[in-house]
């Protein structure tokens, strides 16, 4: 095998990885994402007990779920109690948020 396809094997590799790399750190932890705005709609929420809170601590994670409009993948995101306590399933809006972490919900007024 020469040496100048096994040096270009190397560096495709080496290339292959530090984009995926990027990639997951991105799209997956939300490192340096861009703030996206996407409409969607509520599916469900969720009240997760913590059962290790100590006190003064928050006992409860809360979870929506949505899925963009009109046809689109769904995703999770946990959000304060305040959002929780405000949105219901079918709700329809714009969703902020920055990789995996949830910003802001603005309700649209049918």
């Amino acid at each position: 095998m020469p040496i100048t396809l096994l040096i270009s094997l190397i560096l495709l590799i080496g290339l292959a990885a530090w984009m995926y790399r990027q990639f997951h750190k991105k799209h997956n932890l939300g490192l340096d994402a861009p703030e996206q705005k996407v409409k969607v709609v509520v599916i469900d929420k969720q009240a997760i007990d913590i059962p290790e809170a100590q006190p003064g601590q928050e006992d409860q994670e809360h979870w929506i779920y949505v899925q963009k409009l009109p046809v689109g993948p769904k995703r999770e995101f946990k959000v304060g109690i305040h959002y929780y306590s405000a949105l219901n399933p079918g709700d329809k809006g714009t969703l902020t948020y920055q990789g995996d972490k949830f910003l802001h919900f603005a309700l649209l007024r049918e």
